[in-house]
């Protein structure tokens, strides 16, 4: 950009002042003096010393329009806009001849302050010069496309009462130094950011929330900050793992490679190399997780991508290495960078910045959203004033999809770069997102057990979510809402567990906590089949059951001697006699499913016992659905 100003500085092309009125001979000579000193401190970043030595310029000759001129250039750098705007325009009013050529900068501080119309306005001038050589026209014809871009997008997408009114963390968090790339953890409560320390080194800080005020923020403790730079990095939702980029590491495959480190007693521990599958003798960066750790996204400049940088995806086997990367396609990357991505914690929607996407000029951010079958529909800007003429860069989202965070340096930083937070735009958040945390252990004896966590979609019977506790049982899983979810959890040797969360209209903000006894597999062991579902009265199977049933038909054939009895129960509304039909029917349905899965029916049994074993109170409407349930029971292993 300093180039760019100093070509600005320049005299116009003869041309023009043959045509122009200003005559830059007849401006005093004092002022030119003044003038050529403010190019000296320009010339070293001084723009604030330049911009005070050429308002003594103009106080002595009022009508110095290159000082004007390169005052506005001055405060363009500063990103203050609108004194940039104000200095053009008195630019332009001593001589709009002399002014043609300086369109184009003064149309992209339109811009930066969001007249984007009259930034078009000015831009077309711009590009009726007949001489422009092709660089110029080139800039011209890219910001008008920008321009038009910004309007129409306006127009699809009105504002309302919507406010862009980012909030500085403070002192806690934000100092002297920059301070970027910020990452949390499913509850909100912890902030992991980079800061550059002595203006050089990179390191890591955390801060905590407590009560709604972040603490004065530390070094992340342990093993993971060196005096190598380390940087761009991700926390998984539930705190125990940060991935990040490690640039110029002795163990490092290319340029910059992706690191992991793992929470301990004694903090975070020596970070370890992902490894040949995903880091390359190329360029790795910006990683982000998903909430069930088993897809990293991140950047990367292959030979073989579509662009600068495009954004893939590794997934982790079940002998817990990495895949080969795999592109996310021409839907997502372009021939420009797409990068910094990141997946919210509904694990469907992924932000990323890119300058190949139609935008406002360099790096903008975008959205996508996961498609059934895997696939991601067409990214979308997230507009005005998310979105600027400058180069955005990385974006993190709260769980409940309202709070965005973000780095940046505006005029209330503390220092170059500081973390903000600010509303998202309803259209553009996420889904908002609940979890479930809690351990698994033996019913009997207490002890934690390793397991899978399987969260799957009533509707659709999609697996949302599929991870393994760690091996302790600790476990953590997301719930987006707007949908209803089967949850189990399974383990060999043990009789699986079923949970069902209705969240389809429910909109609350309570996140749960279950703590799972698992039962070993024996006679008499049970559990209630959370997730089958009749209509009122009726026995045929809703078509929601299927994952759950799918479950049992799972754990009779990694068992191949166990024996269940199916049972089926009713709360008390209506005749004793038809709800032991009823009931009967329900389970009788349910054998008969298992059997067309090749489940031997001499394994199975089924029993309905009515409204005669009640486990609640039939006098509520919550007592009465707990009653209405299928049971599985183990006869014999």
């Amino acid at each position: 950009m300093k180039n760019h100003i100093i070509l600005l500085f320049t005299a116009l092309l003869a041309g023009f002042l043959a045509k122009a009125q200003y005559n830059p001979d007849k401006v005093n000579k004092k002022a030119v003096q003044l003038y050529s000193k403010a190019l000296e401190l320009a010339s070293g970043d001084d723009f604030k010393g330049g911009i005070a030595t050429l308002q003594k310029a103009v106080a002595i000759d009022k009508n110095f329009e290159e000082a004007y001129l390169s005052m506005a250039g001055m405060y363009g750098e500063l990103k203050d806009y609108q004194n940039a705007i104000d200095n053009y325009e008195k630019a332009k009013a001593i001589d709009s001849v002399f002014f043609m050529d300086y369109n184009l900068p003064y149309s992209i501080n339109l811009a930066g302050k969001g007249d984007f119309k009259k930034a078009l306005d000015a831009v077309t001038i711009f590009l009726t010069v007949t001489d422009l050589n092709d660089k110029s026209r080139k800039a011209g014809e890219y910001r008008q496309k920008c321009y038009q871009f910004a309007l129409d997008y306006a127009a699809s997408h009105p504002a309302g009462e919507y406010k862009f009114e980012p909030h500085n963390l403070g002192d806690s968090i934000n100092s002297e130094v920059s301070e970027y790339y910020p990452t949390i953890t499913i509850d909100g409560n912890k902030l992991i950011y980079t800061r550059r320390v002595h203006n050089y080194n990179e390191d890591f800080y955390e801060s905590d929330k407590v009560a709604g005020v972040w603490r004065k923020s530390i070094s992340l403790p342990g093993q993971i900050n060196t005096n190598q730079n380390e940087g761009a990095q991700n926390i998984s939702q539930d705190g125990q793992w940060l991935i990040f980029t490690g640039c110029n590491f002795p163990d490092g495959h290319g340029s910059c490679d992706l690191y992991i480190s793992y929470l301990t007693a004694d903090g975070w521990s020596t970070p370890e190399n992902l490894g040949d599958s995903i880091n390359t003798e190329n360029w790795e960066s910006a990683p982000s997780l998903s909430p069930d750790k088993r897809d990293l996204y991140f950047a990367s400049r292959q030979p073989d991508g579509y662009g600068g940088s495009d954004l893939y995806v590794s997934h982790r086997l079940l002998n817990g290495h990495w895949s080969i990367p795999e592109n996310l396609g021409p839907t997502i990357n372009t021939i420009g960078d797409e990068g910094t991505p990141f997946i919210h914690a509904d694990n469907q929607s992924l932000y990323f910045t890119s300058s190949g996407h139609p935008g406002y000029g360099g790096d903008d951010l975008f959205v996508t959203r996961k498609l059934p079958g895997g696939g991601w529909s067409k990214p979308e800007n997230l507009g005005y004033p998310i979105n600027t003429i400058e180069n955005e860069g990385s974006l993190v989202i709260t769980a409940d999809g309202k709070t965005a965070y973000y780095a940046s340096d505006r005029a209330d930083s503390r220092g170059g770069l500081d973390i903000y937070s600010f509303e998202m735009r309803e259209d553009i958040q996420p889904a908002h997102t609940t979890w479930v945390k809690g351990r698994v252990f033996d019913r009997k004896t207490n002890k934690g057990l390793p397991s899978s966590v399987l969260l799957t979609d009533l509707s659709t019977r999609e697996v949302v979510s599929n991870l393994q506790t760690d091996e302790t049982g600790n476990y953590l899983i997301t719930l987006p809402r707007g949908k209803d979810y089967a949850f189990n959890v399974n383990r060999k040797g043990y009789l699986f567990f079923s949970e069902n969360f209705a969240l389809d209209k429910d909109q609350g903000d309570s996140a749960y906590h279950i703590d799972i006894p698992l039962q070993p597999l024996e006679a008499n062991a049970a559990i209630i089949l959370k997730n089958i579902f009749f209509e009122t009265n009726k026995y045929e199977l809703k078509p929601e059951s299927e994952a759950e049933l799918n479950e049992v038909v799972q754990l009779l054939k990694d068992n191949p001697t166990l024996h269940i009895q199916i049972s089926g129960h009713t709360d008390n509304v209506g005749k004793p006699a038809d709800n032991k039909v009823l009931s009967e029917n329900r389970a009788k349905a349910v054998t008969n499913y298992l059997t067309t899965k090749s489940i031997a029916a001499g394994r199975l049994s089924f029993k309905g016992f009515g409204d005669s074993q009640p486990v609640a109170d039939n006098a509520t409407p919550e007592g009465r659905a707990k009653n209405r349930r299928t049971e599985l029971n183990v006869i014999s292993r």
